[in-house]
């Protein structure tokens, strides 16, 4: 099966060249293993159902036999058998050497029932980095005439490219998702995928990541709750209120306990508020945005195709933004980059800040068409004048990311560009 490039895969060996271990977590499917193969020498498939025994017995009597192997070697699922990260941190540490291991993972272990077998945090040795599903450009189905990176290395007075994809190109993409294994099945077989995963993450990942039980239909019913919040500022007490409409016996608690089992499948991701120094009183809301990793799991909670979607532009643009949050983020992490969101008390708002590790940021509204643009515009406008510049270094770019046909640098300087078009 052929092998699509990944971002990831410049990410891993950077990270390899500067650590003893990578550690790479990520949304179940999103093609992690994958991306540890291009970069590792020999491997131990830990879920292996013919020798998953054996390995824990091996790890039981003695964890560095599961660390026998050419370097990088890659342990594929390895929070089965917790303890081998401390065995990977003590072996990093008497080999004092870069590149060694490359640990792979769905969830997150939980500290207090795993601290009789992780003593120790890995910090020095082990890095991380996060993976989510495949952007468009990853996937091949943006023209990457965009670069992200060049927007803020280099002052561009001129853009033009052409978006391949048509609205219902988008619609379709979205509910396919980034998933790996749909590039090589026929379009009505990829739209299962989505369907499949959300199945199998309410019958079976969600009980696993933490051990304890959980209610199937409460869990679907907490998944449609956050997929119809999706891509606004939604409270806890709003969203408790959305699922006590069907299921009035829930408390606060299993709410809570189950939303931090989906954060820790890496299934919801939602953005964070940026807080900038401001010249004006208005106060910044700092409420997060509700995301998920992957548009195509909201898609299938809610149970649409790309039919619903294309009849329903007010509900496919809060779906629309969160795929353009979910490449965003993809492209922002070669420069470093994290995406925030911006709302003030007088409701002035930008839908993404992208913010660098040296202090430059950029605003970005997301608009599914051209007929809102300048709307989006006036708003990026007046977020910048709003700014202290004098304690926020001023705005690399403005940009307004839309589903629209041309890309293109508007006289106000606010440039307009397709998620089609868009690459790092």
């Amino acid at each position: 099966m052929e092998y699509y490039k990944r971002i990831g895969d410049e990410l891993l060996k950077r990270k390899l060249r500067s650590s003893g271990a990578v550690l790479i977590e990520g949304a179940k499917w999103c093609g992690k293993t994958s991306t540890g193969l291009q970069a590792a020498n020999s491997v131990f498939y830990l879920q292996d159902p013919d020798k998953r025994s054996m390995y824990k017995k091996m790890a039981d009597v003695q964890p560095s036999l599961l660390l026998k192997g050419e370097s990088p070697l890659l342990l594929d699922e390895w929070q089965t058998i917790p303890v081998l990260w401390d065995a990977v941190r003590f072996s990093v540490d008497q080999r004092q050497a870069v590149g060694q291991y490359i640990l792979t993972g769905s969830a997150t272990p939980l500290r207090d029932r795993q601290s009789d077998e992780i003593e120790h945090t890995g910090t020095g040795r082990i890095s991380r980095m996060l993976m989510r599903p495949m952007s468009l450009w990853e996937s091949h189905h943006s023209s990457g005439e965009i670069s992200l990176q060049a927007l803020f290395d280099k002052p561009q007075k001129e853009i033009f490219a052409e978006n391949p994809l048509t609205i219902e190109d988008l619609a379709y993409q979205m509910c396919v998702g980034g998933w790996p294994g749909n590039l090589f099945l026929n379009k009505e077989d990829a739209l299962e995928t989505a369907y499949n995963y959300v199945d199998e993450l309410i019958q079976w990942d969600i009980h696993r990541v933490d051990g304890t039980e959980k209610n199937p239909d409460r869990v679907r019913s907490v998944l449609r709750s956050y997929a119809r919040n999706i891509s606004t500022m939604t409270s806890a007490t709003t969203l408790m209120k959305d699922v006590r409409a069907n299921d009035i016996s829930i408390t606060d608690k299993t709410l809570t306990a189950y939303l931090t089992a989906l954060r820790r499948l890496f299934v919801i991701e939602d953005v964070k508020a940026w807080k900038p120094s401001l010249r004006s009183k208005s106060a910044i809301r700092t409420s997060n945005k509700c995301h998920f990793v992957d548009p195509s799991i909201a898609i299938a909670v809610l149970e649409l195709n790309p039919s619903s979607l294309l009849s329903d532009f007010n509900l496919f643009g809060y779906l629309f933004e969160d795929l353009c949050v979910r490449d965003v983020r993809v492209y922002s992490q070669p420069i470093r980059g994290e995406v925030f969101h911006y709302h003030d008390s007088t409701n002035l708002e930008s839908d993404m800040i992208i913010r660098l590790n040296d202090g430059r940021w950029a605003a970005v509204e997301v608009k599914l068409g051209g007929k809102e643009e300048e709307v989006a515009a006036t708003n990026l406008l007046k977020l910048v004048k709003t700014i202290d510049v004098g304690q926020t270094k001023s705005p690399s770019f403005l940009m307004i990311l839309t589903g629209g046909q041309y890309a293109y640098r508007r006289a106000d300087g606010v440039f307009v560009v397709p998620i089609g078009c868009l690459k790092p």
